[in-house]
């Protein structure tokens, strides 16, 4: 199976590029998006100069529990920068949710509550709220974060999207907020809270 078939299996469909969007960015941005990928994984992701994206991560289920995705991240790590990624919020109704945001709590990440994201999927035309997480070996504050994170959606989920996808995903301004008194809860203290 393919990487982008393997990707385009895990992630929703409103979570998606389209397979011309990231073949497009790997060979128009490949200084800065790239592929790492393995019998068991694929990783896509943009290396700007004071950050990382994680755009997706996908572990094959025989893989999972053994360290792959642990080793993934640690990789990343090493490079020193901020890493920022999108979640869902927690669907318990989707078990493997749950796995991921208990998985990025065990590698240290932070849930960014004063950064809103909100987008419009060009595939299903609904509204997808999603959650920022990240990790920095700085002490990063969640301002500086929000600013990367506007700068990746410009660079790289907007990219050529009129051109690909014959219309153009919302700008930057109302998918993106930042509000020091937003009211988003932890989204960590969710897993604690659940029996």
């Amino acid at each position: 199976m393919n990487w982008y078939k393997k990707l385009n299996e895990y992630f929703p469909i409103e979570e998606m590029k389209s397979k011309e969007h990231m073949e497009m960015l790997l060979k128009e941005k490949g200084d800065v998006y790239y592929k790492d990928e393995g019998p068991d994984h694929v990783l896509m992701y943009a290396e700007f100069d004071t950050f990382l994206f994680i755009d997706y991560v996908y572990v094959s289920s025989r893989s999972r529990g053994q360290g792959l995705g642990r080793q993934l991240i640690k990789k990343l790590k090493e490079k020193g920068k901020p890493i920022i990624l999108e979640v869902e919020p927690v669907d318990y109704d989707d078990t493997d949710s749950e796995k991921r945001l208990r998985f990025y709590k065990r590698e240290g990440f932070t849930h960014a509550q004063s950064i809103g994201y909100n987008r419009r999927s060009l595939a299903t035309n609904e509204e997808n709220q999603m959650e920022i997480l990240y990790w920095t070996p700085n002490n990063d504050d969640e301002e500086t974060i929000f600013t990367q994170m506007r700068k990746m959606y410009e660079d790289i989920h907007t990219y050529k999207d009129k051109e690909i996808y014959g219309k153009a995903y919302q700008p930057a301004d109302e998918v993106l907020t930042y509000d020091n008194n937003r009211e988003s809860a932890d989204i960590f203290n969710i897993l604690t809270e659940k029996v």
